[in-house]
């Protein structure tokens, strides 16, 4: 059964980094982690306590990986794109928690059965980019009817993004990233989610610094961005 496990978490992770060729590095591993650390801390706060058990934890550490599946259905000239996007290229972009959606329904359907890994799955692809105040995509929810994984997500995802190198940018310093977050609580954010992450953002920091990119991962996001960019028609 470990074997098994330990095959299915690096199919999970194999299947992520497809879909995410241009985010070569650690960046898959740091949201993974940056999941888990959170999560443990909304287990002992009084707003999430009872939901957040450590087979929730587990479920949203090894489904995380797959929170931007979708973009395998994006062309790649689109998510790397270094300067501003038009309209109609971020509508595209915008498909992408649904393509993924998408693909987790077509696993449940073609199985024949569903999972708890499934569901949580689908909670963080089709709800990581939903706002707490209901301006978030692809179906504007808000609030608590965004599902919690995907709350939890949020979060992470927009550290890591703040806080690691692209191409044409540098990250911001941790002290930033955590600014930043905290002024859109209650707004992209779910605000007890956004006290939590404050109280253990020193977590988050070493997990940055213990699986930060290397130069010659940044090498290697530089040839794959020109090679798309060479293909664009």
């Amino acid at each position: 059964m470990q074997d098994a496990a330990r095959v299915f978490d690096a199919t999970v992770l194999a299947m992520a980094r497809l879909a995410e060729p241009g985010e070569a590095g650690n960046h898959i591993v740091r949201i993974q982690h940056y999941c888990r650390a959170l999560a443990q801390k909304l287990k002992v706060s009084p707003a999430y306590g009872r939901s957040m058990s450590e087979h929730t934890i587990h479920l949203i550490f090894r489904a995380s990986p797959l929170h931007d599946i979708g973009n395998a259905g994006v062309p790649d000239r689109f998510l790397l794109k270094p300067g501003p996007l038009t309209a109609e290229e971020l509508e595209i972009i915008r498909t992408h928690p649904t393509l993924g959606r998408d693909t987790l329904d077509q696993i449940r359907s073609t199985a024949g059965v569903s999972t708890e890994f499934l569901e949580v799955a689908r909670d963080i692809v089709h709800g990581h980019q939903e706002h707490w105040d209901g301006t978030g995509y692809p179906q504007g929810i808000a609030g608590e009817a965004i599902p919690l994984a995907a709350r939890v997500m949020a979060i992470a995802d927009a550290y890591d993004a703040l806080t690691s190198d692209r191409v044409y940018r540098a990250g911001v310093a941790h002290d930033k990233a955590v600014q930043q977050i905290f002024q859109e609580r209650a707004a992209q954010f779910d605000p007890d989610m956004v006290d939590a992450f404050i109280e253990i953002q020193d977590e988050f920091a070493a997990i940055a610094e213990r699986f930060a990119d290397t130069e010659r991962d940044l090498q290697q996001k530089i040839a794959y961005m020109a090679q798309a960019i060479a293909e664009s028609p």
